[in-house]
């Protein structure tokens, strides 16, 4: 094929469309939005939630957000870094700590909606998938339904989001979605193996990780599992802090604000710089004239002085 030069004429740059910022920032898969937030037009006004899961370096957030003109919308969420106050205080980004987190914001939005009480979920999991399903009294609300959003996450099998997915399900949210991603799951057979999903709920996964560190390498063991050890948590402790901490979570799932140790606000308020009033300015102005003036005079002295020298 001959070398084709590329002409970028006036008419290209004038047909030239800038992608969408967060499309060029690459935080946005649009194509993917787009299906999650446009809702049928025969469900007028009716907002279409999604299951927005996040992760950083220390944190799991998981939020339940719906779409206007206007911008994004939270309903409810939850992050990870309660776990504590329920009982977790290790391992708050591993894959039980997302199903820990899913099962709280799930819980907190369905107490926030009054719906708490007719949609429990599944209180006591065993590894198996169950859906959400419709009462079957005729005037019952139905369940609350919402679709996963992973973001730019690698949907691979047995990745965390699906952790908190599950545990949103297990909560009692109505979340379409199969048993392919889960830990467990074999591609061959296609079929889940219930005993180590509900291992991962669990936390079996970390405490079976435990013991074969100990018995390998005791060294890095303690080195790795040091806050464990320091708070006397080992491998067969995993089981009843969990159980425990989801009892916990269905118990009182209500948002409560930690103890600051300083009043953030007024330590930030003091470095604020005010904006000055008219008065203010204008007397800033006057100051700024008058030594303006008084260091003109200065210098035209200066000046008479150099001349009566030369005389």
């Amino acid at each position: 094929m001959p070398f084709v030069k590329k002409v970028k004429s006036d008419a290209y740059f004038s047909r030239f469309q800038v992608k969408y910022r967060r499309r060029r920032e690459g935080k946005t898969d649009y194509y993917a939005r787009k299906r999650l937030v446009t809702q049928a037009k025969n469900k007028y006004n009716a907002p279409k939630y999604r299951l927005v899961v996040r992760f950083t370096n220390r944190d799991i957030i998981v939020q339940i957000v719906y779409a206007r003109l206007q911008g994004d919308f939270v309903l409810t969420a939850a992050r990870s870094k309660e776990l504590p106050r329920y009982g977790i205080n290790h391992g708050l980004t591993n894959w039980t700590a997302a199903y820990a987190t899913g099962l709280l914001c799930a819980r907190r939005a369905l107490t926030k909606l009054g719906l708490a009480d007719k949609y429990e979920g599944v209180s006591e999991p065993d590894g198996t998938i169950s859906m959400t399903e419709a009462l079957d009294d005729e005037d019952a609300p139905r369940p609350f339904k919402c679709y996963l959003d992973v973001g730019l996450k690698r949907t691979s099998t047995g990745h965390r989001v699906f952790g908190a997915m599950k545990g949103a399900s297990d909560g009692g949210i109505f979340i379409p979605h199969s048993e392919k991603r889960f830990p467990g799951y074999d591609p061959e057979s296609k079929e889940l193996d219930a005993e180590v999903l509900k291992k991962y709920i669990f936390g079996g996964h970390v405490a079976e990780y435990m013991e074969s560190l100990e018995e390998e390498d005791d060294e890095r063991f303690k080195k790795q599992f040091a806050t464990y050890l320091a708070d006397g948590v080992g491998s067969e402790d995993m089981e009843e802090i969990y159980t425990n901490a989801y009892a916990a979570i269905r118990e009182d799932p209500t948002f409560k604000p930690s103890e600051k140790t300083k009043d953030w606000k007024a330590e930030s308020l003091k470095y604020k710089k005010h904006k000055r009033t008219l008065e203010e300015r204008r007397e800033a102005i006057q100051t700024k004239i008058a030594a303006f003036k008084a260091g003109g005079g200065d210098a035209a002295e200066e000046d008479g002085d150099d001349d009566d020298d030369e005389e």
